[in-house]
Parts: structure tokens; sequence; C-alpha cells
């Protein structure tokens, strides 16, 4: 996708992955420190303080609030993003696409296996958290990428993109069906409707047009929409987050005539650094304070190490090894200007779960606080090592790609021959 300039600076930076990826990891940072600090029962205090009107059960902690509000339009934006590839970019290709849908799903398999496999045998709860390991926490991932990738290929950007929603998608079909009480499948068929109301504006044609030569802003009009899907998505026990990646994947993202910019591009200008610069470390902030329980859980117990071993080893064989084989036994293939070492860097990149995964541990064990803290350790060392071991694979491609790019050396005329 082209970078869409605003005009703004601080919206331009704001926009970039780099400065919302400092952002996020500055923030997340602070979160640590604060909750494993002597103030860190104030800490919990803030994340849990509990606001929003009762009668429409959005009464939520803070901490609901970033987790399932504030991401939910980051992941519009990833939507959004996924929705210009699919349509204009990169994704266009089926052969293509193939890869990182396949190599997404391979990635959430292979760590549900390894942890399984390792708490088979322990009897009572510990064989509970086997979806801890299978999510993929796309906010950090994007964001390390952007940090050490400045020189690597775009197409590695939408490679994580893509399998980075089709694993959340995923993890959050595993949340409804195995983690929660049940589905409001009520609710789920009541926002078909707000759904099909925010595509219809997207048209641009009839009432849709209208609407846009009017002089009423369009937020007047589409504000109560989203609303009402979000709720309702909230309300059907499914993650609230689905509805941004629904709404990006409903824009337009083709100009009709009259217009200067398509919708998708217009809401990229907006929102984008709304998301980057208050969304993402605001989630960061509720949600990354982790207290810390050591390392000695990594070797005693078989829960952290079942996540620990998933997130680390079974991401990097899951996804490398699941696209390796789609290359080899289907029609699907890499971009051109993608090497099998990137791959490796960004399957790696792939282990850090940390949100989804803390969240899949709190339903795992509600009722065991020993088993949760170990869960939530074995999650915060994962996600830990598989950055530190990405960062060096992606470091290292870099390099290989800045040399490679680099304008060619001016001779001196002094050379020896």
């Amino acid at each position: 996708m082209e970078p869409v300039k605003s005009g703004n600076r601080l919206a331009e930076a704001l926009r970039s992955d780099t400065t919302g990826g400092l952002l996020l990891i500055g923030a997340a940072a602070i979160a640590l420190l604060w909750a494993n600090s002597p103030w860190g029962n104030a800490y919990e205090s803030v994340r849990h303080f509990v606001i929003g009107p009762a009668w429409l059960h959005l009464d939520l902690a803070l901490e609901a609030w970033a987790a399932d509000g504030l991401l939910a339009l980051f992941f519009f934006i990833v939507g959004n993003e996924l929705k210009q590839e699919f349509i204009n970019g990169q994704l266009r290709d089926p052969k293509k696409a193939m890869v990182p849908i396949v190599a997404a799903v391979c990635g959430v398999v292979v760590p549900a296996v390894i942890f399984t496999v390792i708490n088979l045998g322990q009897g009572g709860e510990a064989a509970n958290g086997w979806g801890i390991p299978m999510a993929t926490d796309v906010a950090f991932a994007i964001a390390i990428l952007a940090i050490v990738g400045r020189h690597l290929p775009p197409a590695l950007r939408i490679f994580l993109l893509t399998l980075a929603v089709v694993d959340d998608l995923i993890a959050i079909l595993v949340i409804a069906i195995f983690y929660t009480g049940g589905v409001n499948f009520l609710a789920l068929v009541a926002v078909l409707l707000p759904l099909g109301l925010f595509a219809y504006l997207q048209r641009g044609r009839g009432l849709a047009a209208a609407l846009n030569r009017s002089r009423v802003p369009n937020w007047v009009v589409y504000l109560p929409i989203i609303a009402a899907i979000w709720t309702l998505v909230h309300a059907s026990g499914v993650h609230a987050t689905i509805a941004g990646v629904a709404m990006g994947l409903l824009m337009r993202t083709g100009k009709q005539p009259g217009e200067k910019m398509d919708p998708s591009h217009r809401a990229e200008i907006g929102l984008r650094p709304w998301a980057m610069g208050l969304a993402l470390p605001i989630f960061a902030l509720m949600s990354a304070g982790v207290v810390f329980d050591g390392f000695g859980a990594i070797f005693t117990d078989t829960v952290a190490l079942g996540i620990v071993i998933g997130l680390v080893v079974g991401k990097l064989v899951g996804i490398a090894g699941g696209a390796w084989l789609t290359t080899k036994l289907t029609s699907g293939r890499l971009d051109d200007s993608l090497a099998w070492p990137d791959i490796i860097g960004m399957s790696q990149l792939a282990g850090i779960g940390f949100t989804v995964s803390l969240l899949i541990s709190e339903l795992s064990y509600p009722d065991n606080a020993s088993m949760l803290d170990h869960a939530k350790s074995g999650v915060l060392i994962g996600s830990l090592i598989a950055t530190i071991l990405a960062m060096v694979v992606l470091t290292i491609r870099n390099r290989h790609y800045q040399r490679r790019n680099a304008p060619p050396t001016v001779g001196t005329g002094f050379e020896s021959t």
C-alpha cells in the first residue's frame, strides 16, 4: 500500500509504524515496571476501574475498554489496509494470498499441539491452556518489524498483517467456542443490519452519494452505526475487535466520479494517527502490566514450559513450515521480493503472543491462581524470547537488504588494479 500524506507533520509522524511501535513498546515498558513496583496495587486499581453504562451491559473495566474498544480502531486500520491489498495490492494474486493464510492456520495448530503433548499427562486443569500459545499479538509484532526492518521488503509486512489477522480470527473463534459460556447468536444476527447499512453507505451511489454531497458531516451518520456494530458484537460474546476488522474489510477502495479520494484512504488519513498515537499506547499501558513470576516457573511448571515452547518453537515451525509446504504442494508462492530467511524471522516474530494469550490465560485458569501466574509468566518470557530471536534474524536480513539496495560506490581513481 502506498503511503497516504495528510499534510500535518504530527499526524504523519504518528502514521508511521516506527513511531507507533516506539510509543507502544514504551507504554508496555511503563506498565511492566509499574505492575512490578511497590505501586503495583495502584496500577491494578486503575486498570480495573469500572466505567460505562450498566443498562447496556457496558460497565467495563478500563482494561476491557482498551482491549475491546480502542484496539477495535487499530483492527479497523488493519482490515482496511488488507482490503486495499486484496483489491489493489500484492494479495490480488490468490497464489500469494494462499501462503500466509495456510501458514497462519499451521501457526495456530502446532503450538496448541505442543502445549497439549507437554500437559496431557499432568491431570487437573493443566491441559485447559492449549489455546494460550496460539495467538499472535499483531500490534506488538508490527511494531517490532517497523523498528528493526526499515529496509525489509514491504511484502513481508503484508505477509505478517495477513497472517496475524487470520491468526486472530481463529483465536477469537476458539475463545467463543471453547472458552466462553456461550455465544449470543441473536446479537450476532442483529449486527448484520448495521453492518449492511455500513456496507451500503460505502457504495457512494444513491442515498450514500447524496449524504456525501450534503452539508451534514459524515461522522454524524457513521458514528451511531459504528457504535451499534461494536455494541452488538461485544454483546454477542465474540471479541469486539472483530467489529473493527469487519468494517475495515467493507471499506470502498475505488473513487466515484467527483470524489478526490476514496473512503478507504480518507479513513487511513484521519484515523491512523489516532490508532498509532493514542489507541495502541493506552492499550499497551492497560494490558501489558504482568506481575513477573521469575524464570524458575519455566523449568518447574509444565504450563509455563508448554507456553514458552509453543510460542518460541511452535510458531516458528508452524508458520515457516506451513508456508514452505504450501509452496511445495500447491500453486501458492511467496512474493518475488521475499526469501525464506525473511519468513523465518517473521515466523519467530509471530511468537509474540502477549495480549490475546494473556486473555486466554485468564479464561483457562479462572479458579487456579498458581497456574494463572505461571501461565502469565510463560506468556511474558516466551514473547520476550521470540522477540529477541526475531530481532536478531530480522536485523541481519535488514542489513542484507540495505547493502543490496545501496547505491554503487563512486570510484576515486586511486583504486589498485
